[in-house]
């Protein structure tokens, strides 16, 4: 709690207006990669409680569009559509499929963690296997040339994920934000520019 609370970062989320610290991981990303520009199409998942919604919706506009979706109830953001379901359900997928009115998303960002139970093997193959579900979404609805960024832990499953990402995307790049805890063995996969079908 005292980590918490004498927190620069979640000083700086309270005074300036985020719900969570976790809005300052995808600032530092997004600038050092050049992630978000006016007019995108931009799905969030993992998105409660809405810092990165918040990120993306003050940088894209109102000329963009940015989905969020959590199973946790999180309150609207302006300029942002809220889904709450089970990304992993089909009835969530499909209201998320309907909210994008067949447009094609330039980026797709996955802050996803699993309810963690504590062991750490299956709480890894918890959290791959999310990681592995956004990427699947990913490719099938990034436009050609998207991103996607994901946060995945290093364990059982990560490298064989990593390797399915480079063959996917043109560029592959491992992120760890100042804003990450340091003790945390989060890590951000970026993927840029989605690579065509034939590839």
């Amino acid at each position: 709690m005292r980590e918490h609370v004498t927190d620069p970062y979640v000083k700086r989320a309270n005074a300036e207006g985020y719900r969570s610290r976790a809005a300052y991981k995808l600032k530092q990303i997004a600038e050092k990669d050049k992630l978000l520009k006016a007019g995108m199409t931009v799905v969030d998942l993992g998105a409660a409680p809405g810092g990165w919604s918040q990120v993306v919706a003050k940088a894209i506009g109102p000329a963009g569009c940015v989905i969020a979706v959590d199973l946790l109830e999180m309150a609207q953001v302006p300029g942002v559509t809220v889904i709450q379901g089970d990304f992993s359900d089909e009835a969530t997928l499909g209201e998320l499929e309907r909210a994008l009115e067949n447009r094609p998303v330039d980026l797709v960002l996955s802050d996803m963690a699993p309810n963690l139970s504590g062991i750490a093997s299956a709480d890894q193959a918890r959290s791959i296997a999310l990681a592995e579900l956004a990427l699947e979404f990913s490719l099938n609805h990034l436009k050609p040339h998207g991103n996607f960024l994901v946060k995945t832990f290093q364990g059982a499953g990560y490298d064989d994920l990593v390797a399915t990402l480079r063959r996917s995307f043109i560029q592959l790049n491992t992120r760890k934000p100042d804003a990450s805890r340091s003790r945390s063995s989060e890590v951000y996969l970026l993927g840029k520019g989605l690579r065509g079908k034939a590839g």
